[in-house]
């Protein structure tokens, strides 16, 4: 694998046919939503939760989740597309933030379970293992724009960047650290870490919103902590705040949140 990553050059396009053309980008998108979809109706069936309600909350969340992804990229790179308005509707080119996703998915799965009379925090913590494995399949659509990678490196499982997509000061590197693929397969094990929560809670008969609640944060610190990591090593255009790349400062200040969030009732329980 490591030679596949270290030699192989990948093309956006995934096939064109009478004048229709479909991205890996897209691809690995779609892939990511289906999986999550799936994850995410066979976990609500373990709580009484039948497949319609989740399938109705996913498709606003979906669109939800994409626009705001999208605006909040673009919040990101507000100089670039003000000086190029009309790169805002190419989606299939990249440019999708996940802190974007997660605050409009949040906000739709907020105003769903108040008018559907469901516990907004067991949705979320269902919602949150699908979520991981929607950003371990997505992110490698970022690898087949050239868009999501890290310094240059001279590891064996550095991937190499072509010209037009290096960033000035590095244009005389080749090769460049997959941040694409550490996300991934840190996405995967948070995943695998949710799942087997879920599971552990189930068969224990555990039914408490306080563990739902639990488990939707522990998600936020778990993928902030990987966010927080990897922004140390990407090299993409960021704003950038009291010297700290902003989703890397965003990721920390969710990480504290989330602990404080979680020790805080501990406490107050032993206080008693």
């Amino acid at each position: 694998m490591f030679h596949f990553l270290h030699t192989f050059h990948p093309d956006p396009v995934l096939f064109a046919f009478h004048g229709i053309t479909v991205y890996w980008y897209g691809f690995f998108i779609v892939t990511g939503i289906v999986l999550a979809l799936v994850t995410a109706v066979k976990l609500a069936s373990y709580y009484g939760i039948n497949k319609d309600t989740i399938i109705d909350l996913s498709f606003w969340m979906i669109l939800a989740g994409i626009a705001g992804a999208r605006l909040y990229h673009i919040f990101l790179e507000i100089p670039y597309y003000l000086q190029y308005p009309e790169q805002i509707i190419k989606l299939w080119q990249g440019g999708l933030a996940i802190h974007g996703a997660l605050i409009a998915g949040l906000a739709v799965l907020y105003i769903f379970s108040r008018k559907k009379g469901l516990n907004f925090w067991l949705l979320a913590s269902i919602l949150a293992p699908a979520a991981a494995i929607a950003q371990t399949v997505g992110r490698w659509g970022n690898y087949f724009n050239q868009e999501l990678f890290g310094k240059p490196t001279s590891l064996p499982w550095g991937i190499p960047i072509d010209v037009m997509h290096r960033p000035a000061e590095f244009i005389s590197f080749s090769h460049f650290h997959p941040a694409f693929l550490y996300e991934s397969l840190g996405n995967l094990f948070i995943f695998f870490i949710l799942l087997g929560i879920h599971v552990y809670l189930f068969k224990k008969k555990r039914i408490r919103t306080y563990y739902y609640f639990s488990l939707t944060l522990l998600y936020l610190i778990l993928y902030s902590l990987l966010r927080f990591g990897t922004e140390f090593i990407r090299i993409d255009d960021t704003p950038v705040w009291f010297g700290i790349r902003f989703p890397q400062l965003l990721s920390g200040i969710i990480v504290i949140t989330g602990i404080i969030l979680l020790i805080v009732p501990n406490i107050k329980k032993a206080g008693k």
